[in-house]
């Protein structure tokens, strides 16, 4: 039950989805048009409806959720919110899944011209903790409410991923929340920045890991098979 809306606002030297973000490839639909796709997708079977880099799309989403669907719904995001934008989504969202990319300001400078988007993602991810509360499961361990917090282990910076995760650690309780810790970073064609131009090490990965069972982190990680260019797809509209 994924929907997806092009347009990140953090143009990240290593993404690879500019093709569908700034070529206008999509399909105007209504909010009357895109609430009753909802149901479509729960219809077939969708456990819940994932709105994927919704951010900009977020006067339209309220209105598509003025009343509550049947099941969760999930707020897939870069991180990079407003206050404001999340203080409306409030009982509107009952998962909300960011990413944290840094925490170090000159790298996300260097790699999103971001230098604010540790602070900006830090007030937003403790408040969208405060909305949803900790992790709630069904009896089938489906996931109902709560926060699962992305981040992706880059290659030559392990040692934010450090500093992230004892962040994480210091300002909520490991069981209260699921970490997804992600390896797949695989460098696209054409990339100028000499340390993007390889997969991460083993060994950047390995260290990241043993930090989140440390601090007693549940959730997902990543074989390191997963960076491999043959599960990034073509970003063209392909199959669309």
């Amino acid at each position: 039950g994924t929907i997806f809306f092009s347009g990140c606002p953090l143009q990240c030297v290593f993404c690879q989805n500019e093709p569908i973000s700034h070529q206008g490839r999509g399909k105007a639909i209504t909010p009357e048009h895109l609430r009753a796709l909802c149901f479509q997708l729960i219809d077939q079977g969708a456990h819940n409806i994932n709105f994927v880099t919704p951010t900009h799309y977020t006067h339209v989403l309220l209105d598509v959720l003025r009343e509550p669907l049947p099941v969760p719904v999930v707020w897939n995001t870069g991180g990079y919110e407003k206050l404001e934008t999340l203080r409306a989504l409030e009982g509107k969202v009952d998962i909300y899944l960011p990413d944290l990319k840094y925490l170090n300001a000159d790298v996300a400078q260097r790699y999103s011209a971001a230098p604010d988007y540790p602070e900006v993602a830090a007030v937003a991810i403790l408040e969208m903790f405060r909305q949803v509360g900790p992790v709630r499961f069904d009896e089938n361990g489906m996931l109902q409410s709560g926060m699962v917090v992305r981040h992706l282990v880059l290659p030559g910076a392990h040692k934010d991923s450090l500093r992230l995760l004892n962040w994480l650690a210091d300002n909520f309780s490991p069981e209260d929340i699921r970490l997804s810790l992600m390896s797949q970073y695989t460098p696209p064609a054409g990339i100028a920045i000499r340390e993007l131009q390889r997969p991460i090490f083993t060994y950047e990965y390995r260290k990241a890991c043993e930090r989140a069972e440390e601090l007693g982190f549940l959730g997902y990680t990543q074989q390191r098979s997963s960076a491999d260019a043959a599960y990034t797809p073509p970003f063209d509209g392909t199959g669309l």
